[in-house]
């Protein structure tokens, strides 16, 4: 099933400057609304568009104390469950389990780390939104949705800030 395509306007850059500059005027004429291709991460443009940091460390540390947490209830109870009285040692110690809880932590945490990259992308639905394969290589993209009768002048500050190349896109 295809999806619906997004009307709007694609400008192509090949300097980052360019587009940096691009992106400070659409977001003082008021969109915010915008995705940025680019074949490389790059901190100019992240820091251009005010993304904050990622969730996705957010998964990770969950993740990781869930696991830690989980490795000393299991082998907590199943020392109280079975246990094995050796010499007056306490049945549940917790130097013998930091190695179970270590290895749960880092198998909890980087499943929750995968997930949260599967999941948090979906917030922002991209399908439908014009691409052009150069941006994959050596351009840089911005897409802006907009209805019709704003593209133009969208067109001209896309234009005036150096775009290569601008489309409109229905």
């Amino acid at each position: 099933m295809a999806a619906a395509k997004v009307p709007g306007v694609l400008g192509s850059f090949e300097h980052i400057d360019s587009a940096v500059e691009a992106i400070h005027g659409l977001k003082r004429s008021g969109h915010d609304d915008l995705t940025v291709y680019s074949a490389a991460p790059n901190h100019e443009l992240e820091e251009a568009l005010g993304t904050g940091s990622s969730w996705v460390r957010a998964f990770t540390l969950i993740g990781a104390l869930t696991g830690c947490t989980a490795g000393y209830a299991m082998t907590t109870w199943m020392s109280y469950d079975w246990p094995l009285l050796v010499g007056g040692k306490p049945t549940a110690a917790f130097p013998p389990y930091t190695v179970i809880m270590f290895e749960l932590a880092i198998l909890l945490g980087s499943l929750s780390t995968v997930t949260g990259m599967i999941l948090l992308p979906q917030l922002k639905k991209i399908r439908g939104r014009a691409f052009h394969p150069r941006f994959s290589d050596d351009r840089i993209g911005i897409f802006v949705p907009c209805p019709s009768d704003r593209a133009e002048g969208i067109k001209r500050l896309l234009m005036g800030a150096g775009a290569v190349e601008v489309s409109h896109e229905a």
